[in-house]
């Protein structure tokens, strides 16, 4: 219970000093990465908990936040989720994994896509009639493998493709993570390495003025790689309920370090109440929110799972998903 309570006091303590602990030292490197896309939360749990993930238990979607947590699951699993972003922007996200005896293998889509936007001049700003798209796309393979009781690591190989009008660019990326489990109270921690790669760099050709298309080469931006660090702890644990409290540290290349914090309720393993709140995100000054309900297809665990995420400049932000578990043998 002494370790319970220093667990709390402390998320209390980071919360209330915020602004003395992280001043904003790195948000004037907002907006030097390419493909920012990729930070977007893809898990409407993860996201409800206000980004707090990379040690929680593993579950459909880890490929995309913690690829260690995969070993979590056992057997067949599918996830699919949508992100309705601001602007009528689209973020959908899909994953396949499987447990074989090497290990875990996964892999998992992410497409933002904006939808149709009409081209404007200096000379014609109510538009030309003519359309153009912007749309960014990013497959992952991935593998997990636990090597003892307690310790996992997992590693996602991405090709990651950048499309505006005629302009198109190509990069390639890997995820690495770890989780350690103890037997305390199922206080877990996570490092993880997000997005690290090569540089994208925008290459198409433009009509000009009129005449021959002319090539075009925009200057190359870095990945957007975080670093993070986490940790989450099970305070509460009866028969029909339980309590699981999680804290992360995030580390951008192109903007400030920030502090997740969120909390999930579980009640009887078939509803889930969850909350966050993210410090240090100068957009996001909100609490996050959302819900989960489990059921069944045969005796196969099903997860819906809602989010809403509000933000200061964007609006609400929703995510809806759901997830299938196929058990071998048929049971959990």
């Amino acid at each position: 219970m002494k370790s319970t309570f220093l667990f709390l006091l402390l998320s209390i303590c980071v919360v209330s000093a915020k602004t003395q602990l992280f001043p904003n030292l790195g948000g004037q490197r907002a907006g030097i990465s390419a493909l920012p896309f990729l930070k977007i939360e893809v898990n409407p749990r993860t996201a409800a908990m206000g980004g707090a993930c990379i040690s929680n238990s593993g579950d459909a979607y880890a490929a995309q936040w913690n690829p260690a947590a995969l070993t979590d699951i056992k057997g067949f699993a599918l996830a699919s989720s949508n992100t309705f972003w601001a602007a009528g922007i689209n973020h959908a996200f899909f994953s396949v994994s499987n447990t074989f005896k090497p290990g875990t293998f996964a892999l998992s889509v992410v497409s933002l896509s904006t939808g149709k936007m009409e081209r404007r001049t200096e000379f014609q700003p109510e538009g030309t009639g003519q359309y153009f798209y912007a749309s960014n796309t990013a497959v992952g393979l991935t593998y997990a493998k636990q090597l003892t009781d307690m310790f996992s690591f997992g590693v996602s190989a991405k090709y990651v493709n950048e499309q505006l009008a005629e302009y198109m660019a190509h990069a390639g990326m890997v995820d690495l993570g770890f989780l350690y489990r103890t037997d305390f109270k199922d206080l877990k921690f996570a490092v993880m390495l997000q997005s690290f790669g090569t540089n994208s760099k925008l290459k198409g050709s433009t009509n000009g003025s009129g005449f021959n298309p002319k090539p075009v080469s925009i200057n190359s931006y870095p990945a957007p790689t975080v670093f993070q660090l986490g940790v989450s702890i099970v305070p509460l644990k009866a028969d029909d309920k339980s309590l699981t409290v999680a804290v992360q540290l995030n580390h951008p290349g192109d903007n400030a370090e920030n502090i997740r914090i969120g909390a999930e309720f579980e009640y009887r393993n078939i509803l889930f109440v969850r909350a966050g709140y993210k410090i240090n995100v100068k957009d996001q000054p909100y609490p996050t929110a959302g819900v989960g309900l489990r059921a069944r297809i045969g005796r196969h665990p099903l997860h819906i799972d809602y989010s809403f995420d509000p933000t200061k400049y964007l609006g609400m932000i929703h995510r809806i998903g759901l997830s299938i578990t196929f058990v071998k043998g048929g049971k959990e």
